[in-house]
């Protein structure tokens, strides 16, 4: 591997988030000025053909990216007003994949669960804001 192609390997395995190419580039290139867009987009499908890197795509029309884990099942959360994806993992959502793969003649391998929402506003705050409505109508 060259040494451009380890330091994207090490800023996608030093990633917290999940980042497309374009942030895998613009990260990598602080750390080695010479690295192309094209060379990283080359190191990512390399890394994905390998099974070293999984493709997601969460909405947004961009591929993002994560190391591959085996043996540990998580899922993402992704808050549709700004894109963040969130982990979690729920091991009582996955036993109840295993039971209906084996209940339907299935051995379970793997599973992807990818959840869209928006978040709530709590309740006091929820509150707020109506008191606060209903003092500006009856000032108008």
């Amino acid at each position: 591997m060259t040494g451009q192609r380890r330091v994207i390997a090490r800023v996608l395995s030093d990633a917290d988030d999940h980042p497309d190419v374009e942030e895998l580039y613009r990260r990598a290139s602080v750390l080695d000025s010479r690295i192309s867009v094209a060379t990283v987009y080359r190191t990512v499908r390399l890394l994905e053909e390998n099974g070293i890197l999984e493709r997601r795509d969460f909405g947004g029309g961009r591929a993002r990216y994560e190391a591959t884990e085996s043996g540990r099942h998580h899922y993402h959360l992704i808050d549709v007003d700004n894109g963040k994806v969130i982990e979690f993992e729920d091991p009582a959502h996955e036993e109840f994949m295993r039971r209906v793969a084996e209940r339907l003649g299935f051995e379970f391998v793997s599973m992807r669960l990818e959840l869209f929402g928006k978040k709530l506003r709590s309740p006091a705050n929820t509150d707020k804001t109506t008191r606060h409505d209903r003092e500006k109508e009856k000032h108008s």
